[in-house]
């Protein structure tokens, strides 16, 4: 009796894990690692003509911490208004620098600088500015009149 009670409750609690949402998914890694950086890009471009706004193209990886604390800072503040009033945000992942390099030689975007790079796109996709130099690679210790800043810059190229 005590057996088949052990083995009932073994798999009553192995039915309750796996029915339990993954945590992955309950904390969303900014940085989708299946996305198709492409696709996302045509489908930001689309919303920014829709919306008359600039692409705002994103480069970076969940290992990051200065790219998480970018993406944090997109989320707030003075640098969440203006990121979300002057752009279509799209990010890409780079993995461990293994990912979508290809998409970002294209824009003229070097990676070899540090994470978090961006580029801004013109509504019809013309590269407009690019960090080159790592500008944001320290994001963790940047404010966000500087990002604000560096975003400034690369709209007027």
């Amino acid at each position: 009796m005590k057996r088949r009670t052990s083995i009932t409750l073994v798999t009553a609690a192995l039915a309750a894990v796996l029915s339990l949402p993954s945590l992955a998914a309950e904390t969303s890694a900014p940085y989708n690692e299946q996305a198709d950086a492409r696709a996302d890009i045509n489908q930001a471009l689309t919303r920014a003509a829709a919306e008359h706004k600039q692409v705002l193209v994103v480069y970076g990886a969940n290992w990051c911490k200065d790219c998480l604390a970018l993406d944090r800072g997109f989320g707030q503040g003075a640098l969440a208004a203006e990121v979300h009033k002057r752009f279509v945000t799209v990010k890409v992942n780079v993995g461990r620098f293994d990912r979508n390099v290809d998409v970002a030689n294209q824009m003229g975007v070097t990676l070899k600088k540090g994470i978090p790079t961006v580029a801004v796109l013109s509504r019809d996709g013309q590269v407009l500015g690019a960090t080159l130099g790592g500008e944001l690679a320290d994001a963790r210790s940047m404010g966000q009149d500087a990002v604000l800043q560096v975003l400034a810059k690369l709209g007027q190229q």
